[in-house]
């Protein structure tokens, strides 16, 4: 009995250890199936795995590989040999002459010829209790069992089901480490190694880095759930892009591919423009669907950069680009695109930390009667204060604005300065109607504007009526979202004027004056420009006051700058503008004693009377 407990403990020492030492499950299935034919001869050891109802052999190292092929993905049944049987039944089953047993009907052809005649198969199950493989003895001669073998198969079994589920473990945890739970593609840190192999190896390749667009607007209108099906089904479609192209979720909107045999950049566009053909198409969620849309930005290996960090930047950069320029479309990278965004990055800084000092300041430019030239209101324009004392327009700054925390903190102190300069007219007396405020999209798209500018204006106690909310057309009328819409028909019930600024320069249609709530029109200056020198600037100027009476909306011209101009404008009907032939853009101090002079003298709301 001590040489029987010696034997198992041996076999179960030599598994555990390869178990520990992370040797694959096929290696560790061949040394505990070697240690088992070396202490009972005369038997054939042989393990199953069992995936989805189908045999998968594991190891058998005395049986020849022709045998294992043959069973490969037999469906386990009630006459499928003894390990399908065994299986099938969830029980161990016992065959002693498989020459004459029906279970091995279908399979003898096989058994026979390699000189085995009896098979004795036993299940391995889970934790749970499914089965997960066989374990089984082939003998030589037309038998059953001994009670060693009885105590050994018992061991074996034991120690295949822990080697098993450790592996099993292993997969899941490599699954989870190495790719995307939602969409089963490989993640970031798999996209990391895969990189960084390429890189090692110095072959040819591109980089693709790829943006769901508007993936929040299909969050936030039907829900996650749909969002998720969204990035699912474009993981799906990027299956279909070909062997040479290696999709990774970065996380996120953002995908990461790799473009293997990609020596230039013609060949990287040719790859984009198999990836927005083929995840372009409808996308449904349940009754509602959304046309898929990606935008594409793309370095090459070696001209674009030769470590990750490089290449990835690049990337990075083509994908803002493209995101800036060509929605929906692709850019490669160029070396001026790098200046452009360290540029905006020395901007936001800049910015962040003139904001921070208190150096953001509005300077207001009026809005004037061109019939008696009375200011009726303001525009409330930002300029920064550099450390030197000089001031800048937002022209010297605009590109930090394309960062949505920055311009969401300028709107903040904007909001803020205005109102207190308009408590401070308010108090003084001064003929005061309304500020214009600009605001743009990042102001609408964390969903709160409204709540901002009510708190901001009820803490200084000013009334919404002295407030014109001037909206760029491009935000206005972008794509199908009404969060702009609805957000800005909440301010005006609270009695906030809407204006739609630099009206004619972007891609709105006429029909949208129609459902969009506006209640002032403000013709572009490159309109008013051409007044009388382009005959067509003319007509349209004109055709639009027209649009605009008949709606009862107000109008007021931009960039007005030379007397002709304002005869025009008033020969066509227009009563408001502003431009530099009037003032421009001053200080609140010099505001103040401009209003105190020709402020015209009406009631809260009398601007909106003058503009009728």
């Amino acid at each position: 009995m001590a040489s029987d407990t010696e034997l198992l403990l041996r076999v179960q020492t030599e598994v555990l250890e390869a178990v520990a030492r992370g040797e694959e499950l096929a290696e560790v299935g061949a040394i505990l199936c070697r240690w088992v034919e070396k202490f009972v001869p005369e038997t054939v050891c042989s393990i199953l795995l069992i995936e989805h109802g189908c045999i998968r052999p594991l190891a058998a190292p005395s049986l020849p590989q022709s045998y294992s092929d043959a069973i490969d993905g037999v469906v386990v049944g009630p006459k499928s040999g003894s390990c399908g049987t065994a299986a099938w039944r969830r029980e161990p089953v016992m065959v002693t002459d498989i020459e004459t047993d029906p279970l091995w009907a279908d399979f003898k052809a096989l058994a026979l010829p390699l000189g085995l005649h009896a098979c004795w198969s036993s299940p391995i199950l889970s934790n749970d209790g499914g089965v997960v493989g066989t374990f089984a003895f082939y003998y030589k001669t037309k038998r059953g069992p001994s009670e060693l073998e009885r105590q050994l198969v018992a061991t074996c079994l034991h120690l295949c089901a822990l080697a098993i589920e450790h592996e099993r473990v292993r997969a899941k945890n490599h699954l989870l480490a190495y790719f995307d739970a939602l969409t089963g593609l490989p993640n970031r840190g798999h996209f990391n190694a895969a990189l960084a192999e390429r890189i090692l190896l110095g072959h040819p390749f591109g980089l693709l880095l790829l943006d769901i667009d508007h993936l929040k607007l299909v969050n936030d209108s039907i829900g996650h759930a749909a969002g998720d099906t969204l990035i699912r089904e474009i993981a799906t479609r990027l299956g279909t892009c070909g062997p040479d192209i290696l999709a990774c979720r970065l996380g996120g909107d953002e995908i990461a591919l790799l473009v293997a045999d990609c020596a230039g950049h013609p060949e990287l566009q040719t790859a984009a423009t198999r990836v927005l053909t083929a995840v372009s198409g409808m996308v449904s969620f349940g009754d509602q669907s959304v046309d898929a849309h990606v935008t594409l930005g793309g370095a090459l290996f070696g001209v674009d950069g030769i470590d990750s960090d490089t290449l990835c930047q690049n990337a990075d950069f083509a994908l803002y680009q493209a995101k800036q320029t060509h929605r929906g479309g692709y850019v490669g990278f160029r070396p001026d695109l790098r200046i452009a965004m360290v540029e905006r990055i020395a901007t936001v800084r800049q910015l962040s930390a003139a904001m921070s000092e208190g150096r953001l300041i509005p300077h207001y430019q009026p809005i004037v009667r061109l019939d008696t030239a009375e200011v009726v209101g303001v525009e409330a324009l930002a300029r920064l204060v550099r450390p030197d004392g000089t001031v800048v327009s937002a022209g010297a700054f605009q590109a930090g604005l394309d960062d949505p925390r920055i311009a969401y903190q300028l709107t903040g102190q904007m909001l803020e300065r205005v109102a207190r300069d308009i408590r401070g007219w308010l108090e003084a007396g001064i003929p005061f109607q309304h500020v214009g405020i600009n605001v743009a999209t990042s102001d609408f798209q964390r969903g709160d504007l409204t709540e901002r500018i009510e708190n901001i204006f009820a803490a200084e106690d000013v009334s919404l009526s002295h407030v014109v909310l001037e909206v760029n057309e491009t935000v206005f009328m972008g794509g199908s979202d009404q969060t702009v819409p609805h957000a800005v028909e909440a301010l005006r019930e609270q009695g906030l004027l809407v204006a739609l600024d630099d009206f004619g320069t972007g891609y709105a249609s006429l029909t949208h004056l129609l459902s969009f709530p506006v209640d002032i029109i403000k013709i572009d200056r490159s309109f008013v420009a051409k007044l009388g020198v382009d005959e067509p600037s003319g007509v349209v100027t004109n055709a639009i006051l027209d649009i605009a009476r008949q709606l009862n909306m107000r109008v007021i011209a931009e960039g007005i700058e030379t007397s002709d101009q304002v005869a025009m404008l008033r020969q066509y009907g227009c009563l408001m503008g502003q431009g530099y032939l009037f003032a421009r853009p001053m200080p609140a101090a010099d505001v103040t004693h401009l209003l105190r002079l020709f402020g015209q003298r009406r009631q809260a709301r009398g601007a909106v009377a003058a503009m009728a």
